[in-house]
């Protein structure tokens, strides 16, 4: 057998990414114990959703095999938040204390319209006298500027109880914050995970949002580390998954249905918006062309059991609106009507998820 000295001396070698410093320095490891079955120790992150725990773990396992030889057995290696990370954990749905819903907006791939649906849903609720905020948590491909001919705008700060907090754009209404807000629109943003998802963090955290009915959070397309971000971060109210009726666009959003069904996820699904569901031209304005098939959206959301939200057709003046950023939300128009409608229906189900399910709590991620 190994002695706690030994077993401590090689974790020494294993250093904290982001602090740089080992992991016996820096407290992690909180128990080491040796006996006839091999090695044990527990792991415990200052964070209880610390983004390098895992590769830490790994490299623990690796610095005791290469220090002490091939016959230094490892029986377990657990990992667990410390008593005060959970505390604060307990506490941290006061990061948005202000705002009663949040909803996430999604797709399974890109190109299937979800930041247009995102801006124009969020248009439409404060068209309805809702307090609404958007985030555009697309790192890597912010379009929300764009949509609102905000490209140039860069977000003041001010500090308030000795905390400096980023002052949203208001447009038409809404309380809007973008990555694209901080970066050149013809820079490419090029972040590792964990620094995108800080950013977002901040973007949360930071931002002064202040009471809100409704908070929006336009997600990247597919599934990736800012979705696992928002869910530890945030209590997420429901989400709304967008696609086309496209089969390949439906293949990719069972997954992203399936993520947040998911038992580690667990955020209720308010339903499926089917984007781009027919053509019609402006001089027939009876007639609907299906060019990516129809009602695929509407079959996907009965074979899963989710509400099919909304069918938003494609309209020459949805794009063009979008990309003169004045959104067709604004408009009294069919687009403009097709919007107001499925505003209606996401307060619909939101009202309802909260009469008949518990809130949504945060995630805490077992990395082990």
């Amino acid at each position: 057998m190994f002695s706690k000295e030994q077993i401590s001396e090689a974790l020494r070698k294993v250093i904290h990414p982001e602090k740089g410093k080992d992991i016996i320095s820096l407290g992690i490891v909180t128990k080491i114990e040796c006996d006839a079955n091999g090695i044990f120790l527990v792991l415990e992150p200052e964070k209880p959703n610390d983004p390098f725990i895992s590769s830490i773990k790994s490299s623990a396992a690796r610095a005791i095999k290469e220090s002490l030889g091939a016959d230094a057995v490892i029986a377990n290696i657990e990992i667990k938040p410390k008593a005060a990370a959970e505390k604060k954990h307990e506490k941290s749905d006061e990061l948005l204390p202000g705002i009663k819903n949040i909803i996430a907006v999604s797709s399974g791939k890109g190109g299937v319209g979800k930041t247009t649906i995102a801006v124009n849903l969020a248009i439409a609720l404060a068209r309805k006298k809702f307090t609404v905020g958007l985030l555009d948590a697309d790192v890597f491909g912010p379009s929300v500027p764009k949509m609102l001919d905000a490209e140039n705008f860069r977000p003041e700060v001010k500090k308030e109880k000795g905390i400096e907090l980023i002052v949203p754009l208001i447009k038409y209404g809404v309380k809007i914050l973008s990555t694209g807000f901080f970066v050149d629109p013809s820079d490419a943003v090029v972040w590792r995970g964990p620094m995108a998802s800080s950013f977002l963090k901040q973007l949360m955290s930071q931002g002064d949002w202040g009471p809100l009915d409704y908070l929006l959070i336009d997600l990247p397309p597919g599934t990736s580390d800012i979705h696992l971000t928002m869910v530890q971060e945030v209590a997420v109210t429901g989400a709304i998954v967008v696609s086309t009726p496209q089969e390949v666009a439906l293949a990719d959003a069972i997954k992203g249905i399936s993520m947040f069904r998911s038992e580690r996820i667990n955020v209720p699904v308010l339903g499926l918006v089917e984007n781009m569901s027919w053509f019609t031209p402006a001089e027939l304005p009876e007639n609907k062309y299906y060019i990516f098939g129809k009602e695929g959206g509407k079959k996907l959301a009965d074979k899963l059991g989710v509400p099919l939200l909304g069918q938003i057709p494609i309209i020459q003046s949805i794009c063009e609106s979008g990309d003169n950023g004045v959104p067709s939300a604004l408009e009294n128009s069919p687009a403009g009507e097709a919007f107001m409608i499925l505003a209606d229906e996401v307060i619909l189900k939101v009202n309802k998820r909260n009469r008949e399910q518990r809130p949504t709590v945060k995630v805490i991620m077992d990395k082990s």
